[in-house]
C-alpha cells in the first residue's frame, strides 16, 4: 500500500517542532547567550543598590555586590578565565540574589560554550536549591527545555504543568514547552489552545507571541480572531 504523502501542515509541523527544540536548547547560547549576559549585567546593575540598601546589616553585602561588578567587567573585557572561579565561589554567598546571578551566569557562559552539561547542572542547583520562588521557576524552565529531547513528553509536561498558565511568570517559555510536549503526545488540540493562549497573552514577549500565533494556525487555530462573545440569556 502506497504511504500517504506528509501534507503541507504536517511538514511544517515537523519544521516547527525541530525549530522550537533546537531553539529551546540552543537559544541562549547561539542567538541570546550575549544578550543574556548584558542583560544580567544590567539586572545587577539594577539590584546593586537593592543589595545595599536591603543587606546593608550584613557587613559582606556591598562586598559582594562590588564583586559581581568586577566579574562583569572581566566578562565584558573577555576575561572570562578569570571570572568563571569567582563566580563559582558566589555560588555559596549568603545572598539569595547574589547566588542565583551567579548560577545564572554560568549557565549562560556554558552555553556560549556549547557546554550544555555544565549549563544543566547550573539550572538544576538553580531549581532545586533554596532560592526565591521566581528563580526556582525559570531554573526548571531552562532545565527542562535543555533536557526537552531526552525525557519522556509526559515528563515535560507534569514539570511545567504549575507554570504553564495565564499570568504566571514564565507562562510563555513553560506554555511553549507544554505546548510542544502535547504534540510529541499527537494530541494537537490541547497544544493549539495553549498556543492560541500564548498568541494572547500581552505579557507574553512578542516573539514567542508570534510563534504561538503561526503554530496555532497550522493546527487550525485562528489565534488572531477576536474572542467571541458570549451569549445573551434572554
Amino acid at each position: 500500500m502506497a504511504l500517504t504523502p506528509d501534507t503541507p501542515n504536517d511538514s511544517f509541523l515537523r519544521e516547527v517542532d525541530e525549530n522550537l527544540r533546537r531553539d529551546q536548547m540552543n537559544d541562549f547560547a547561539k542567538s541570546y547567550g550575549k544578550w543574556l549576559i548584558a542583560g544580567v549585567v544590567l539586572f545587577l546593575l539594577a539590584i546593586a543598590g537593592w543589595l545595599y540598601w536591603q543587606d546593608r546589616q550584613k557587613q559582606d553585602a556591598a562586598g559582594k555586590s562590588e564583586e559581581l561588578s568586577a566579574i562583569f567587567t572581566d566578562i565584558g573585557g573577555g576575561r572570562l578565565n578569570t571570572a568563571k572561579p569567582r563566580l563559582q565561589a558566589l555560588e555559596n554567598a549568603d545572598n539569595d540574589i547574589v547566588r542565583a546571578s551567579a548560577l545564572l551566569t554560568q549557565a549562560a557562559i556554558a552555553l556560549e560554550a556549547n557546554d550544555r552539561r555544565t549549563a544543566l547542572a547550573k539550572y538544576k542547583a538553580l531549581s532545586n536549591g533554596d532560592m526565591p520562588e521566581t528563580y526556582q521557576q525559570l531554573g526548571l524552565v531552562r532545565a527542562t527545555a535543555l533536557e526537552f529531547d531526552s525525557i519522556k513528553p509526559e515528563e515535560v509536561i507534569a514539570r511545567m504543568q504549575p507554570l504553564a498558565k495565564a499570568g504566571e511568570p514564565w507562562f510563555g517559555a513553560a506554555g511553549e514547552l507544554t505546548a510542544m510536549a502535547y504534540l510529541k503526545q499527537g494530541q494537537k488540540q490541547p497544544a493549539a489552545r495553549l498556543f492560541a493562549a500564548i498568541s494572547a497573552d500581552r505579557a507574553v514577549p512578542e516573539t514567542l507571541r508570534s510563534r504561538a500565533t503561526q503554530i496555532a494556525g497550522t493546527l487550525g487555530v485562528d489565534a488572531t480572531a477576536p474572542p467571541a462573545a458570549p451569549n445573551k440569556q434572554e
